[in-house]
């Protein structure tokens, strides 16, 4: 592991799920518009192998109403995709818990649909069996803003972290001077268009700048 301070997320211990991303539940998402979700899912499937963090997911009742895991999560490669037996909470299927604790991490980084529920559940029963937890609501969503508001209160009463995506991004990240940092560039122009509209403009002001003084 790396010495970071232990308020800041080490990529080294971390494990990335994302916990019932399925095309039903996205309907009833209330808190944020779908493609912004969306958007935010994305981002973090690519954060995930620029940083080799590895990736764990799960589908509650695939097949009946709340539907399959949406294309951004079902295809991602090399990530561990656990069926489950009906649980509600993800936590509550062994070989959930047994997918986590294969990864050897103990670092969580938790995002799902419902927030209040699928993201809400797991992540008060990992802080219960010692894991430090960090939720990314911007990648989860839910039924209302006031259910969101009520679980971010229970879930940091219990020990858990709420960031957002663009925060996680850059915490991972730390500096722009590592050889992979056009592939985090990418990641923040696709996470907000319009600092990807400004990396376009100044790139092309750049290359006119070299032209000019040859």
């Amino acid at each position: 592991m790396s010495n970071l301070p232990s308020t800041f997320i080490d990529p080294s211990d971390a494990v990335l799920l994302l916990i019932d991303h399925q095309s039903g539940l996205f309907q009833t998402v209330k808190d944020l518009d779908v493609p912004t979700l969306k958007r935010h899912v994305k981002a973090l499937v690519k954060l995930a192998k620029v940083a080799n963090i590895p990736v764990v997911t799960t589908a509650s009742v695939p097949e009946g109403p709340n539907g399959p895991l949406i294309p951004e999560v079902s295809n991602i490669p090399n990530a561990t995709y656990v069926p489950r037996n009906g649980e509600i909470n993800a936590w509550d299927n062994p070989n959930f818990v047994k997918a986590v604790e294969d990864t050897g991490k103990k670092t969580l980084i938790i995002a799902g649909t419902w927030t209040s529920v699928c993201m809400a559940f797991p992540t008060l029963s990992a802080l219960a069996e010692g894991f430090q937890v960090y939720d990314i609501i911007d990648a989860s969503g839910t039924t209302s803003d006031m259910s969101k508001d009520i679980t971010l209160a229970r879930m940091v009463q219990a020990g858990a972290v709420p960031v957002d995506t663009v925060s996680f991004v850059s915490e991972v990240q730390r500096t722009w001077n590592r050889p992979d940092a056009e592939e985090f560039a990418s990641i923040y122009a696709e996470l907000v268009p319009n600092y990807g509209l400004l990396i376009e403009s100044y790139g092309t002001a750049y290359e006119e700048g070299k032209k000019s003084s040859e």
